[in-house]
């Protein structure tokens, strides 16, 4: 019996959530995003990802409101992706797996994330101990943590290697 594309039997909203966001490289894609990656050649060598497959996911992300695609550059045309609410919105879920999957399968700590007001290490579920609130995106400043690389191949990982903050845009210099 061949596997089903959809969940179109299913009355559940994990469901529907698992058609847009459920394949391999979508939440990457979605993560770097709140990285600050915004252009198609950055999601290409940080994620190692086919053209074809990033073409497709960005196009379903876009379509699902999730990603929003503007013009940067007239002559050539280039566009860039940035988030949307709808996308921002998937912070929450992408730190919990972050979370579980650091607690049961890695044992080092790649990344932290702070609340830039205070400089305190967010709760597991993005509260600021320090402030008692759960700190918006915007507010969060990502740092690299011990286990990373401290020289990689890409830009983007190298640009990575610095704290910033989450979604804002992400300068990355040539190798």
């Amino acid at each position: 019996m061949a596997l089903g594309k959809d969940y179109a039997t299913q009355e559940c909203s994990i469901a529907r959530a698992l058609e847009i966001v459920g394949e391999r490289w979508t939440l990457l894609v979605v993560r770097d995003a709140l990285y600050g990656v915004r252009r198609y050649n950055d999601f290409l060598v940080h994620l190692g990802i086919p053209r074809a497959v990033l073409a497709a996911r960005l196009q379903t992300l876009t379509a699902e409101g999730i990603l929003e695609k503007r013009r940067y550059q007239q002559s050539p045309p280039r566009d860039e992706y940035v988030l949307t609410e709808t996308g921002i919105a998937l912070w929450p879920t992408l730190r919990a797996l972050g979370l579980w999957g650091r607690e049961h399968f890695t044992e080092t700590q790649l990344r932290y994330f702070r609340h830039a007001d205070c400089g305190t290490e967010l709760g597991h579920y993005g509260q600021c101990p320090a402030c008692g609130i759960v700190v918006p995106v915007e507010d969060v400043v990502m740092e690299p943590g011990q286990g990373l690389d401290p020289d990689p191949a890409d830009p983007v990982s190298r640009a990575l290697l610095k704290p910033k903050r989450l979604l804002e845009p992400l300068e990355t210099e040539p190798a």
